[in-house]
């Protein structure tokens, strides 16, 4: 459940009798959301409105008091809004959260003294006072609406993701599990880049990890309810053995997470694990992905953390895949491909086998424990990140696309995407220097993903979109 801070703007000259209906109104839709709101009481304000200077320390206060709790904060104004006692409320509260400014709708019908709300001035002064203090706030799609509107339903779905976003990425503990394969220059990274930006990584080597594993004994419990989990997840067939690695593969990982308080892990998938333990790790990482502990492949830290944002976004499961191949001669179809680690929910008819390319090199009994199938049609979203050793910056593209249902044959996890003006998509990639890897989600979330990365997290993002 979302907490958010909700603020009910008041001017003296206009109706107060408003902030009663407003108020409650916004509450009403906001919990109806599943948002736990912390607002003044009636018996902290009038109508537990914001108006004045008191009013203004007494909300910021209350704020302060659920501070670890609220991810942002709620402005509404039933009528024209005191814009110094809102901005001194932020101030004072100094949470550091995403702001979304509402103002009510007048009604032709109601522009009477005793009923006309100025509400549609009020926001516009609200915002430059806002910008004044240094602020930082988001805006309704419509300038006024009501939130019983199914467009406020929408904007608040977009709020909700961006602070999420912005709250997950506030001290943000991330794992790296071996070093990445020589040949794959292009996922290197900074850890100096992502630290100045809140983002640790943890790092553990392959050695260490087969250290742990051989000190767990089959019958280890834990060991045992892995495995079951496991099987009931995966539903493997045969490869006993191997299975039963997984388990132990899981029960170490599972424990350095715990101990280390990761929000997700980037592995050394390839040769070093299958020379030295014999499967690939692959189902272990879609295990960990369908858990909401996203995995990514080739220690790809940055694929990580593009994998967790867009997690956040949708509260729904990432993948990271390829940009692989042309589909044909359509210049906005591409061909998405990995070994592949995607957790079941991306994929029609998973199953667990082994690695086509890699068995002809460590050998076949090395490599069970690739996840193959087809991504399954609808909407998804694509998200890069980078860290920029030349500018000092992280930076990156997100964009929205479709899964289509287009036939194809070959082997992995696969899937054919169509992205608006892909060509020069591309060129983008290309001519940055991005990864060859992309994040994905099967959401539609490119916006408040954007909004959350480059207005309140400073990040150099560039939006792909029609």
């Amino acid at each position: 459940m979302e907490t958010i801070g909700l603020i009910v703007g008041n001017r003296s000259c206009f109706p107060e009798i408003l902030c009663k209906a407003g108020r409650e109104r916004m509450i009403k839709v906001l919990e109806k959301a599943g948002v736990e709101v912390i607002a003044l009481s009636e018996e902290d304000t009038r109508y537990g409105k914001v108006e004045t200077w008191q009013d203004a320390k007494k909300c910021a206060a209350l704020f302060k008091k659920h501070a670890e709790k609220i991810s942002g904060i709620i402005v509404t104004l039933p009528n024209f809004g005191d814009e110094q006692a809102i901005a001194d409320t932020l101030r004072l509260s100094n949470l550091d959260v995403p702001v979304l400014i509402h103002a009510y709708p007048d009604e032709i019908d109601k522009m009477d003294p005793p009923r006309r709300r100025d509400s549609f001035c009020g926001k516009i002064s609200a915002c430059g006072n806002l910008r004044q203090y240094g602020i930082k706030y988001s805006l309704t799609s419509n300038h006024t609406v009501f939130p019983e509107e199914e467009s406020f339903k929408k904007d608040l779905a977009r709020f909700l993701a961006i602070c999420r976003i912005t709250k997950g990425l506030k001290c943000l503990k991330l794992g790296a599990i071996g070093t990445r394969p020589d040949p794959f220059k292009t996922v290197r990274y900074s850890e100096k880049i992502l630290e100045r930006h809140g983002i640790s990584v943890d790092v553990m080597d392959l050695s260490e990890l087969f250290a742990k594993i051989n000190r767990i004994e089959d019958s280890n419990s834990k060991v045992k309810e892995n495995l079951d989990e496991f099987i009931s997840y995966m539903k493997p067939k045969g490869e006993a053995e191997a299975v039963l690695k997984m388990a132990k593969l899981i029960t170490a990982i599972q424990k350095w997470i715990e101990e280390k308080e990761l929000k997700g892990f980037a592995f050394q998938c390839w040769t070093s694990i299958q020379e030295n333990f014999g499967i690939f790790p692959c189902g272990v990482m879609s295990y960990f992905s369908h858990k909401m502990i996203p995995a990514a492949c080739e220690v790809d830290v940055t694929g990580l953390l593009s994998m967790y944002i867009l997690q956040l976004a949708s509260q729904k499961p990432s993948a990271i895949v390829d940009w692989n191949n042309n589909y044909g001669e359509d210049p906005n179809k591409t061909v998405l491909f990995h070994c592949s680690n995607f957790p079941v929910e991306v994929l029609e008819k998973p199953t667990m086998t082994h690695h086509v390319i890699l068995e002809q090199t460590v050998g076949k009994e090395k490599t069970f424990g690739a996840v193959e199938g087809k991504i399954k049609p609808g909407p998804v979203t694509f998200l890069r990140l980078s860290t920029d050793d030349c500018l000092g910056e992280i930076d990156g593209y997100v964009c929205t696309g479709k899964i289509t249902k287009d036939p194809l044959k070959t082997f992995g996890g696969v899937g054919v995407a169509e992205i608006y003006d892909l060509q020069d998509l591309l060129k983008l990639i290309c001519e940055n220097g991005f990864e060859h890897h992309v994040a994905i989600n099967l959401s539609d979330t490119a916006e408040p993903i954007y909004e959350a990365l480059v207005k309140y997290k400073n990040w150099d993002i560039y939006l792909h979109q029609e």
